[in-house]
């Protein structure tokens, strides 16, 4: 009995853990959700055009510069992280965010402050920026050390699946308001609302980050690197990085696809209703959160390798005929047929690679190698992903041409994956996981026993 009492006890403190480490996602994915479906409005605010092509690019483009600071965030944060300790780098994280969304929320419209505006809000696009490079990086890393023998995949995909309910409780807020309020109150003023209940919930989060413990295995560890080594580790497994970029850009460019964007690509160019692109998106958080787990724990059993190439291989056969269909007699039945299709796709793809990530990086720059390779995958494509949808059907003509843009980040996948893995020996069916040949061997990168 007593027995039982303990492991019950386990189970609840992990649960715990995952809660308050993955508490800070929420607040990065309910803005930047909001900042892709009120694309349109902030455009109009921010960056006023007679055109609503230019004005929707300029958005999307500061949306974009911002993930450019990603990159930058990972480095510098990264290695604070690797150096004093997970929990202390994720209230940092936690506070530059925190700053960049108050921002955004109480700046006053071009209208009212003319070039200041869009200068201001680039502004708090950088610092929300420069936080997520590392953001995304220090909660799987905590999630993957704190992780229970055979069961890493499962744990760090609660990293992404955290993220949906963000997305899921924006959307939520965002179909009450535009069935509450009249569209031109919400276009004028109302989008902010939703931005306003971020800025409530910042304290309930740092209070949830201040809990946490720092993980054992960091604890643990004889020696932490100082900025300097840090740094010159990274430049030395520069290899590894890249091939952990190419990797994560199906789930960068999915994400940014299904759920950034897609509410837009509904209303501006398949002409269907708020409440209907709306109804879709809440309907992919529910599925991309299921779809996460999912994958992580498939991979624990089978392998990473099999998930991340099958997925990759489907969604490169099938981007664009997908797309093609829903255009060619758009409808609320289609886009969410189609967006079904890309949620199991990013559910499963991401629940794997982030653990994948997680063990082809070295133990002891763990955090810098891994948010570099999301930080460039994210800044480089995922973030990229609206900006270079709008453009493409604006020079092509061709509605569905966006799936041209995922079909080439599967097909990176693919080959980072063939990369990674290869002279990785096919487990038997009475292999462990644990007993495997590791990517990280198979890369000659060397890492800390873990």
């Amino acid at each position: 009995m007593s027995q039982t009492l303990v492991q019950q006890a386990t189970v609840k403190s992990r649960i715990n853990a995952i809660l308050r480490a993955t508490s800070g996602n929420f607040l990065e994915q309910f803005d930047f959700f909001l900042f892709g479906f009120y694309a349109s409005a902030i455009g109009k605010a921010f960056f006023p055009s007679d055109n609503e092509t230019a004005s929707l690019l300029n958005t999307f483009g500061v949306f974009w510069l911002g993930a450019l600071m990603r990159p930058v965030g990972a480095i510098v944060l990264g290695a604070y992280i690797d150096r004093i300790g997970r929990r202390q780098g994720l209230i940092i994280t936690l506070s530059i965010m925190a700053v960049g969304t108050v921002i955004i929320a109480f700046c006053p419209s071009y209208a009212t402050i003319g070039i200041a505006a869009p200068i201001i809000v680039l502004a708090g696009r950088l610092l929300q920026g420069f936080s997520a490079g590392v953001e995304v990086g220090g909660v799987s890393v905590y999630l993957a050390e704190i992780a229970t023998p055979g069961n890493r995949g499962f744990y760090t995909s609660f990293q992404s699946s955290s993220q949906q309910v963000a997305i899921f409780v924006a959307a939520i807020v965002g179909y009450l308001l535009n069935e509450s309020m009249p569209l031109e109150a919400v276009a004028s003023w109302g989008w902010r609302i939703p931005f306003f209940l971020g800025c409530l919930i910042i304290p309930l989060i740092f209070f949830l980050r201040r809990t946490l413990e720092e993980t054992p295995e960091f604890l643990a560890m004889k020696k932490h690197p100082t900025a300097r080594e840090v740094f010159a580790s990274a430049l030395v497994h520069w290899h590894t990085v890249v091939l952990g970029m190419m990797m994560a850009i199906l789930t960068t460019t999915t994400f940014y696809f299904v759920t950034v964007y897609a509410p837009t690509f509904g209303k501006t160019v398949l002409k269907l209703s708020t409440q209907d692109a709306l109804l879709v998106t809440l309907l992919v958080a529910v599925t991309n959160f299921i779809w996460n787990p999912i994958g992580g724990t498939v991979s624990d059993r089978i392998g990473r390798k099999p998930v991340l190439l099958a997925i990759a291989g489907l969604a490169l056969m099938t981007a664009y005929p997908a797309l093609s269909w829903l255009v060619s007699a758009p409808s609320f039945g289609k886009l969410l047929a189609v967006a079904m299709m890309f949620s199991f796709y990013f559910g499963t793809y991401s629940g794997t690679m982030l653990g994948a990530l997680v063990e082809i990086v070295p133990a002891h720059v763990r955090t810098t190698c891994f948010s570099l390779a999301f930080a460039f995958a994210a800044a480089l494509f995922g973030t990229f992903t609206p900006l270079a949808s709008t453009w493409l059907i604006e020079r092509t003509n061709d509605k569905a041409s966006p799936g041209f843009w995922l079909m080439f980040a599967a097909a990176l996948g693919i080959i980072a994956v063939l990369t990674i893995y290869r002279g990785t020996p096919k487990p038997s069916r009475a292999e462990k996981p644990s007993l495997r040949k590791s990517p990280e061997s198979a890369l000659g990168v060397q890492t800390a026993s873990r």
